[in-house]
């Protein structure tokens, strides 16, 4: 998936003779704290909450001095690069050019956040945990092997950093609700499960946690 593919058509554009009233208006209509001034398919900037009120808001925008770091994206860059970018900018959008710098539209958080939640499974049905371990130990071909001998699969995984800088987090995300039969599995393995979030009810859990037990005993 690539910048292009998503771009948001319904974020307003600015011009310089918009005030900053009106831009006020339209962050608050579309739950977005900058936007973009456009003159043509030319990118002029990115204006912010922040650089409307600490100027008069019924002047246009062209005479602020804008503060926003000019961050963008290009359209061919991988989703991923678009969230780094959009992070490390701090921004609620952020434009998209092509390689002639030619302004094709903005990405926002909200479509950003959209996208990962239906395409990587986050709404699928299944438990959560997390494993804490160092660098150099993270495969996740030998983690998905003891998570699918115990029958089940993993439907989603990222890493994240751990406080301590030589370790990371795991996160991974499995098929069935029903987590601690796979905890003691990967347990049996030293890996070492730091978080788990399930939504089965607490009688299940008990009924997992024995049938566990059971599974531990007769391994």
């Amino acid at each position: 998936m690539n910048a292009v593919n998503l771009i948001s058509y319904s974020i307003p554009l600015l011009k310089t003779s918009t005030t900053g009233q009106e831009a006020l208006d339209l962050m608050s209509d579309h739950y977005v704290q900058h936007l973009p001034i456009v003159n043509n398919e030319q990118l002029l900037g990115l204006i912010s909450e922040d650089d409307i009120l600490e100027n008069d808001e019924k002047e246009s925008i062209g005479s602020y001095q804008l503060s926003s770091q000019q961050s963008m994206v290009k359209d061919t860059d991988h989703i991923f690069d678009v969230m780094a970018a959009m992070a490390k900018a701090k921004m609620t959008v952020i434009p998209v050019v092509d390689e002639n710098e030619k302004f094709l539209g903005v990405i926002s958080q909200q479509d950003l956040l959209r996208y990962f939640a239906d395409g990587f499974s986050f709404t699928e049905s299944g438990g959560i945990l997390v494993l804490e371990m160092g660098k150099a130990d993270y495969a996740l071909s030998d983690i998905s092997r003891v998570v699918e001998a115990e029958n089940v699969a993993i439907i989603c995984c990222f890493i994240s950093r751990s406080p301590d800088e030589s370790k990371i987090n795991v996160h991974i995300k499995i098929s069935t609700p029903e987590i601690y039969r796979v905890i003691s599995a990967l347990d049996r393995y030293g890996y070492q499960v730091v978080a788990m979030y399930t939504e089965q009810p607490n009688t299940d859990v008990f009924k997992d946690r024995y049938e566990s037990f059971i599974h531990y005993l007769n391994f």
